[in-house]
């Protein structure tokens, strides 16, 4: 059970990705032949649930594209069930303080870092896997190669950043900057010094705790200043925007 998208930034690689919200197999395995580094499967807005995100998973394997889950909300349920289905990280949207965080581990991580329920799901070929036939090995490879990522996208997660960040089990931190400029009651002012400063603010954190960075960007020129301002990981846009414009731009090539 091996995480490649954790493997490469560990050796320092910057990394994108994508949002799914299409919801097909088929759109999966074509992201394993782009390049990318990972994908999210969007639980929180796009339109399926654990039943849909199994054939999602299974698709990424063979596509060889790390698959990421952004949960639908902050519970033991979401975050259970997505781990248990093969989920090689996940994404928590609207964590509000360090209490939420310190129960995210709990329920994400097994013994001795949290208190996961004990199942031998599919990652671990249901207990038949190399690495799950010793109980403590099982529990220290899952804990490793699953990520635990709570969005900074509320003030409660700006304010509590360097505590959350410090919490074991904590893997890094996804910021939305949509909502997160919503929330510091200046939307899409992302030229906004106190939105760089609290950009600065959640990197710093995430380098001084060894955490990795996550970010979404709507575009590629974004992205880009994102990389290069130290960013571990950008997840670009959606998978439907992406369709959307490059059809766009073919029809307006001919007109």
């Amino acid at each position: 059970m091996i995480n490649n998208l954790k493997s490469k930034m560990q050796n320092g690689e910057r990394t994108l990705g994508t949002f799914l919200e299409l919801g097909s197999e088929l759109a999966i395995e074509c992201l394993g032949y782009t390049g990318l580094d990972f994908f999210i499967i969007d639980q929180e807005h796009g339109p399926f649930d654990i039943g849909e995100t199994v054939g999602f998973l299974r698709a990424a394997e063979l596509s060889e594209i790390t698959p990421l889950v952004r949960v639908k909300d902050i519970s033991r349920p979401s975050i259970l069930k997505n781990l248990d289905i093969g989920a090689k990280g996940l994404i928590v949207p609207n964590v509000e303080s360090v209490e939420e965080a310190k129960l995210l581990v709990e329920w994400a991580k097994y013994s001795p870092i949290g208190k996961r329920g004990y199942f031998m799901a599919r990652p671990s070929g249901y207990g038949n896997k190399d690495y799950a036939k010793d109980m403590n090995n099982y529990f220290e490879t899952s804990n490793k190669e699953t990520l635990l990522i709570p969005q900074c996208e509320t003030m409660g997660a700006l304010n509590n950043i360097e505590e959350i960040l410090a919490l074991e089990g904590i893997d890094g931190i996804f910021i939305g900057p949509f909502d997160l400029t919503i929330a510091m009651g200046i939307p899409a002012q992302f030229s906004a010094p106190e939105y760089k400063k609290a950009l600065d603010r959640v990197l710093k954190a995430c380098k001084e705790n060894n955490k990795f960075c996550f970010i979404f960007s709507p575009d590629k020129k974004t992205a880009q200043e994102y990389i290069n301002s130290g960013f571990d990981a950008v997840a670009i846009g959606m998978d439907a925007s992406h369709y959307i414009q490059a059809f766009k731009d073919l029809v307006n090539s001919f007109k």
